[in-house]
């Protein structure tokens, strides 16, 4: 009986002195730790991420394809679609059988299923390879330890359940450290792979740098980072990957955007020879070398999309739409070219809304829909329904306040497309669906059917979530139906006293205040009379919270414009 003990204690003190551990199952992301939110909530955002992942796959250059295949078994292991797991481990296994990544990672499946045999078997094979089979002080091959830090290093970037900015900065600076260690096993890494490494680290950096941005932290803490990334770009933009070289032109006016939130230019553009760069010239490269990749011309068209270049967006989108016009195989350029327009409509109607600006141009929606049309014709998805749903809501009420049909027919094909977007397991659990489809009850009056989707939509929000907008509309469903006598005081103080305190424990509580200032804004009759009904039931607490919500109205100006419910 000592034996086996005295050898578990010989490999946990080899484990131990072991530089790196392969595998991803061990690895410090929020995916490997005991989920936060609810199983179904965490399945949904799985299948989401994964989604992201495979579109990756399309994109990915040679060397990455194996890390993006870990990725997918490692989101089918926590859905618990072990056999695809497996399956996906299996092909970078077979792919590459000096993988280190595959045959810890299919040690683990193979331990879930209880198939001890075959997790043994991964797990001779590992030690093989990694030279301890020879003894403790026999060497792996450096070549195969690099491949496997790099591939988990490409892991954090596509992190799941990370509840804060600073943590999701640590995931990604954990990233970037396991790219680092890996370079320096790299001796023997190909040049062109060793690039692709710098393209994903760059991108990392990026990410990271948007955090620090976010968080408002010190520039002398963001510039080595920030002339590290510099020196990254300069090293790719050698690739003969274009997808590499033309994102890294992309990338590299990003960062000569940002150098002025330096009080000096940092001297990382000095020493990389961008002195005198101009960052619409690195844009108008990366756009030259994607002129025949629509692929590539998508991911740039996002790209600016996200940097608020819109005029850029659309025509990188109209480029790559006269490359390949077919939405079956290109349907990327017409939706983005779709949530542009969305967006554009989305932000003049909500500068119409605090007196800023004239009526949206509502030919945005006109071209958003011509657009989602063609790809619901040939290639219907989600993503795709949630999108012309709202494209139809917004057609449908008019554009001042939100408060009126103005084409019922609209708004009624609005609910048929949120319901085919309900249809799939993903799309019933997303709030964006439930909120959408509320809204267009609301304007036509069904205001019971209204507050059930704003209700799901509540339950649907993730913890700390700051869209309290399901919330607000809740508390207007429920006004109406107390005004149309539908609910009585006892019934309406209920409700709200429940959703309330809901709300106080999923969303932060600033905006939640911001959000009751809102609504007590916009119908202060019916919050005063809901009030009076509070004090004769005795729930003091709650009218409190009114009072104060109305008093500090100055407190929530400057909103910014009404969310993007794509996901």
């Amino acid at each position: 009986m000592e034996e086996p003990a005295a050898a578990a204690e010989d490999l946990d003190a080899l484990i131990d002195d072991l530089d790196y551990l392969p595998g991803h199952f061990h690895l410090e992301l929020q995916l490997n730790f005991e989920p936060r939110s609810a199983a179904p909530l965490r399945a949904r955002d799985l299948k989401l991420q994964r989604e992201g992942v495979r579109q990756e796959l399309e994109l990915a250059a040679a060397p990455q394809r194996s890390a993006v295949h870990h990725l997918l078994g490692v989101f089918a292991f926590y859905l618990e679609e072990l056999d695809e797991a497996r399956r996906c481990f299996l092909e970078v296994s077979r792919h590459d059988p000096g993988n280190l990544n595959a045959w810890a990672n299919l040690a683990h499946v193979y331990g879930r299923l209880g198939q001890e045999e075959e997790e043994e078997e991964c797990a001779g094979r590992l030690a093989a390879l990694m030279g301890l089979a020879a003894g403790p002080d026999a060497a792996g091959d450096p070549l195969r330890a690099a491949r496997c830090l790099a591939e988990q290093g490409y892991a954090h970037g596509f992190d799941v359940g990370c509840a804060s900015p600073e943590e999701r900065a640590r995931v990604l600076a954990a990233g970037i450290a396991l790219y680092e260690k890996a370079l320096g096993y790299a001796k023997q890494v190909p040049m062109e792979e060793k690039r692709s490494w710098y393209f994903t680290m760059a991108t990392l950096f990026i990410r990271l740098d948007g955090i620090s941005l976010e968080l408002g932290s010190e520039e002398q803490k963001r510039l080595p980072a920030f002339n590290r990334t510099l020196a990254l770009l300069r090293q790719v933009l050698k690739s003969s990957d274009p997808h590499c070289r033309a994102l890294a032109w992309c990338y590299l006016g990003m960062l000569l955007e940002r150098k002025d939130t330096f009080s000096t230019t940092p001297m990382g553009v000095h020493d990389c020879g961008y002195s005198g760069t101009d960052p619409l010239d690195c844009f108008g490269k990366a756009i030259e070398i994607a002129k025949d990749h629509p692929s590539i011309l998508n991911r740039l068209a996002k790209i600016f999309h996200f940097l608020g270049k819109q005029d850029m967006a659309i025509g990188t989108c109209n480029m790559a739409l006269d490359v390949l016009r077919d939405p079956e195989l290109n349907w990327q350029a017409y939706c983005t070219r779709a949530k542009i327009h969305i967006k554009a409509y989305l932000h003049d109607l909500e500068r119409a809304k605090m007196g800023l600006g004239g009526m949206p141009d509502r030919n945005h929606l006109a071209c958003a829909k011509a657009d989602l049309e063609e790809v619901v014709k040939v290639c219907p998805g989600l993503k795709t329904y949630v999108d012309i749903g709202q494209v139809y809501y917004y057609m449908g009420v008019d554009a001042v306040q939100e408060l009126m049909a103005v084409d019922e027919a609209a708004l009624n094909q609005a609910l048929v497309f949120l319901a085919k977007a309900g249809e799939s397991e993903v799309g019933a659990m997303l709030p964006e669906v439930q909120l959408l489809r509320g809204k267009c009850l609301h304007i036509k009056g069904e205001e019971a059917n209204a507050a059930a989707c704003f209700k799901r939509t509540v339950e649907l929000d993730d913890e700390g979530s700051s869209h309290t907008e399901g919330f607000g509309c809740l508390l207007e469903a429920l006004l109406a139906q107390w005004s149309l006598a539908q609910l009585s005081d006892s019934e309406l103080a209920g409700e709200v006293d429940t959703w309330l305190h809901r709300a106080q424990a999923k969303y932060p509580a600033a905006r939640l205040r911001q959000e009751l200032q809102r609504v007590c804004r916009s119908h202060t009759d019916e919050v005063l009379g809901l009030a009076r009904a509070l004090v004769a039931q005795g729930r003091l607490e709650l009218v409190r919270l009114l009072f104060e919500a109305m008093e500090q109205e100055g407190e929530g100006a400057g909103e910014g414009t009404a969310p993007d419910l794509s996901f």
